[in-house]
């Protein structure tokens, strides 16, 4: 009867309007009620979790505070950082520095090696367009004074002239031609046909990415320094004149003797030029008519004994050398 009073006391105590508190209440069921009722507090909570927990679509995440403060005293505590955790960037930092490229990259010492290149390349090319602009300038006090050094710097691989920007610009094709008198070794003479020494040059320079400055340059030269030099009946004017006519016969005994006109035995002993010249045809759409015949300008003919009396003595002083030393 006892225990059934005192769980009969128990139910009336916790459904009764006294609640938990009741001054009725034995003192081991106040101390069963104060145990539970924790329990009893957090009881939603507890459920709700469970709730998730059951649910696989329901994700747990834990609160930014929360885990700002764990993460505060782990490293407060010493303790070693997860493997993949990304440490935040410290406030009021920005963007990593980027790394350096070009002549910032280099050394101190490379990038003043760098900064005095640089400087003698600006200064060599400043330079050359002085040079080549007092070339082409009017004559002025610095020409006067310092020409000779302007012409030494500029020829002959640097030479400018006007013909291309000219008022009447080159429309003509002037092909040098040359033939030559033959003494062969039965003391016959014989004339050669006309050597086209222009069309030779341009089979030379034609397919070549690096010509020489003597195949572009040595014959043309030549031939405009005679013209230049000499009136319409092709008599010299002055010296120059005269030294523009040797530089021609050099060039056709080296010509005549590299295509070997003399044959076997046989001696040059005049050369003669001429030219020939055929206009470049216009375009369609200018109407222009021009004449596509050639004209020719004939040179007299030069003798070059003087040249071959050189050349035989050359030969003849290198053979004695070499039977002296035979």
């Amino acid at each position: 009867m006892d225990a059934y009073d005192k769980g009969s006391d128990a139910r009336q105590g916790q459904d009764g309007p006294g609640g938990p508190a009741g001054p009725d209440r034995p003192d081991g069921e106040a101390d069963a009620a104060e145990t539970t009722a924790p329990e009893a507090d957090g009881a939603p909570e507890a459920a709700g979790a469970r709730e998730a927990a059951d649910d696989p679509e329901v994700a747990v995440v834990p609160e930014a505070a929360g885990t700002a403060e764990v993460a505060g005293a782990a490293e407060a505590a010493g303790a070693p950082e997860a493997v993949g955790a990304v440490r935040p960037a410290p406030p009021g930092t920005g963007q990593p520095a980027a790394p350096r490229t070009g002549v910032a990259a280099l050394s101190p010492r490379y990038q003043v090696g760098a900064v005095v290149a640089l400087a003698v390349v600006a200064v060599a090319v400043c330079a050359h367009i002085g040079m080549v602009f007092l070339h082409l300038a009017p004559s002025n006090t610095v020409t006067k004074q310092h020409g000779d050094v302007v012409d030494e710097w500029v020829f002959p691989e640097f030479e400018q002239n006007w013909k291309l920007f000219a008022p009447n610009p080159l429309q003509q094709n002037v092909s040098v031609q040359v033939r030559a008198e033959v003494s062969t070794a039965d003391g016959e003479i014989r004339t050669t046909g006309w050597y086209d020494l222009s069309a030779e040059d341009g089979r030379a320079i034609d397919g070549n990415p690096l010509p020489s400055h003597t195949q572009q340059n040595e014959l043309r030269r030549a031939w405009d320094f005679f013209v230049a030099s000499h009136d319409s009946d092709d008599r010299p004017v002055g010296l120059r004149g005269t030294l523009s006519e040797t530089y021609l016969r050099r060039i056709a005994l080296l010509r005549l003797d590299r295509d070997g006109a003399a044959g076997p035995g046989g001696v040059v002993e005049r050369v003669q030029y001429r030219s020939r010249t055929t206009n470049v045809e216009p375009p369609p759409w200018s109407g222009e008519k021009v004449s596509d015949r050639p004209t020719f300008r004939e040179l007299p003919w030069w003798s070059v004994s003087a040249e071959t009396r050189g050349a035989k003595s050359g030969q003849a002083g290198q053979t004695a050398r070499e039977g002296g030393a035979a």
